[in-house]
């Protein structure tokens, strides 16, 4: 705490309730803690968990050495993964923009019918993850690159949405007043008054959306959903470790290019 007239930091007790107050809230903290523990472990069974570091031991000497004569028959899905985070996300990007202005307060033509039901896809596009929809889309579609494309952009909806519409609801009211005071059109004033101030949020908002999509379209094969992951799903299923250990390889790989890639856009735009 400090005195109003001075800069100086002027330390006080704190009163007999606060500590008391203070002692009950950690008290509680703790009961939740141990109750919250209590009921996450009460069906585990601490054997294999003790025995869960000689488990990985001896998975890590299967998996080793790696066998890289495998490695040039995984460029084709890995080239379908990263053809599914990207054409997922443009997807998504485009699909998100008519949502995220729908969402906003200050560009919504209906805050009480259009603006609710623009929140609702996004809540219901961010609270479903992705191999969740790749799973019901493989059921609805079939298997395949399409189901994976389909589920990065149905997931991409509501991340790009959501924070896009914050971005245009904090863009500055005074250009925006100055553009519409020219007598522009409710149109004109959105792309002349709000767009361009959104545009470098836009980008980084896009280009992270795309590296995360690189990271989760990585494991859509395992559900069927084409890609990579169809690969690591035959290996492990065949327990051939060492086409296993190369596939990891492979995805760390193409995910620290792709975090690269996406600072850099991000430093460039931002």
């Amino acid at each position: 705490m400090k005195d109003s007239h001075s800069e100086t930091p002027v330390w006080h007790f704190r009163t007999s309730r606060q500590q008391w107050a203070l002692w009950v809230g950690w008290l509680a903290l703790v009961a939740l803690f141990i109750f919250c523990w209590t009921l996450m472990t009460s069906e585990t069974m601490w054997f294999f968990v003790l025995d869960a570091p000689a488990q990985a031991a001896d998975l890590g000497g299967r998996m080793w050495p790696p066998r890289w004569e495998y490695l040039p028959s995984l460029w084709e899905p890995m080239w379908d993964t990263i053809n599914i985070a990207t054409i997922g996300t443009v997807a998504g990007v485009l699909m998100a923009i008519p949502v995220a202005f729908l969402a906003a307060r200050n560009t919504t033509p209906s805050t009480k019918i259009l603006r609710p039901i623009a929140l609702f896809v996004i809540v219901t596009s961010r609270s479903i993850n992705a191999l969740i929809w790749a799973l019901l889309l493989v059921a609805i579609i079939g298997p395949g690159i399409l189901a994976g494309m389909v589920a990065i952009a149905l997931r991409s909806i509501g991340f790009v949405g959501k924070l896009l519409y914050e971005a245009i609801e904090e863009t500055d009211p005074l250009q925006v007043e100055a553009v519409a005071a020219t007598g522009a059109s409710r149109a004109q004033t959105i792309s002349y008054g709000i767009v361009p101030q959104i545009m470098p949020a836009f980008w980084g908002i896009s280009v992270f959306r795309w590296d995360i999509n690189i990271r989760e379209s990585t494991i859509l094969g395992l559900v069927g959903a084409g890609g990579i992951g169809l690969q690591l799903q035959g290996s492990l299923n065949t327990l051939a470790w060492g086409q296993v250990s190369v596939i990891l390889l492979l995805i760390l790989a193409t995910v620290v290019v792709s975090e690269s890639i996406s600072a850099k856009m991000r430093h460039a735009v931002i």
